[in-house]
């Protein structure tokens, strides 16, 4: 049995090691392509030949105002948006739970914006949103308080991007939160009835403290893809006005297929991972800490 064993892990390994041998290579030769070029200037449009700069690209990068000022950009959309989303998803998630009247059809009703597609997103809101003809508007003038530039200040633009995320967003955050809730063991929750836990208590006593791993993983998920947002910003502002509304992602866009200057666009990538490993390794550390409180 024994050698037996032993030759369907080799047949296994013959199978596997082929594929992840290819896996593998598509996924490293671009990343150290991509880092190779880092260090070079290479323009496309004019056309000029590669030349080694070192880390001149990366320097120019840390030094600029406009990748600073992208980095708050992205941030300050996915934190409100990302909050918002886990808290109305919860809520949403608790309440199909619980059975509420119609929730069947709340349940598919609610998946729907999650499966459009971000660019028909944006372009169904730049007209909601249009400062002359759109409906939101509309109300607006007929409420007695004017005409307000969603799209064309900073504030109301980061507000409009930051809903449109969280409308689309929140059924990805109440799909996984509800899987939570249902395996969740009843037999906790029915003692605590017997007891006479009041429903308050029961949920940040039992029901917050147990999805909390869940809830870490939820957000980082929708953190990190968070700060890779690119479509809806570039159909609704293009950056603007001005950069005011302009992501990481799109600040790379701008560099590689505008200025066509691909040295300082692979740095800026590059740039950008660093800022998302910093970024999530400090919130994982945060979360750890906060978990084993509930432990």
């Amino acid at each position: 049995m024994t050698g037996r064993a032993a030759q369907r892990d080799r047949v296994k390994h013959l199978f596997i090691w082929p594929a992840f041998l290819v896996v593998l290579a598509i996924s490293l030769f671009p990343l150290i392509y991509a880092l190779t070029v880092s260090f070079q200037t290479i323009r496309i449009v004019p056309p000029t030949p590669p030349r080694f700069v070192g880390f001149d690209n990366y320097a120019e990068i840390a030094t600029s105002a406009r990748f600073w000022g992208s980095i708050w950009t992205t941030a300050t959309i996915t934190f409100i948006s990302v909050f918002f989303q886990y808290v109305l998803g919860f809520m949403l998630a608790l309440a199909l739970h619980h059975n509420v009247p119609g929730a069947a059809l709340y349940r598919v009703t609610f998946l729907l914006p999650m499966f459009l597609a971000p660019v028909g997103v944006a372009l169904i809101a730049r007209m909601v949103f249009h400062p002359y003809l759109g409906p939101v508007n509309d109300a607006m003038v007929a409420m007695g308080f004017g005409n307000v530039p969603f799209l064309t200040q900073t504030w109301p633009a980061i507000m409009v991007l930051s809903v449109i995320d969280i409308w689309q967003w929140t059924p990805f955050v109440t799909l996984l939160m509800l899987a939570g809730l249902q395996g969740l063991p009843q037999e906790v929750f029915e003692a605590a009835q017997v007891d006479d836990i009041g429903p308050w208590r029961r949920f940040w006593g039992i029901t917050f403290p147990m999805l909390l791993p869940l809830s870490v993983a939820v957000v980082f998920i929708r953190l990190i893809e968070g700060f890779k947002i690119i479509d809806t910003v570039f159909v609704l502002t293009g950056g603007g006005p001005g950069t005011a509304t302009e992501t990481l992602t799109l600040f790379a866009y701008n560099e590689g297929f505008k200025k066509f200057n691909l040295g300082l666009t692979s740095a800026l990538s590059f740039m950008f991972l660093i800022v998302v490993i910093l970024f999530g390794t400090l919130y994982l550390v945060a979360a750890r800490r906060v978990t084993r409180r509930y432990e």
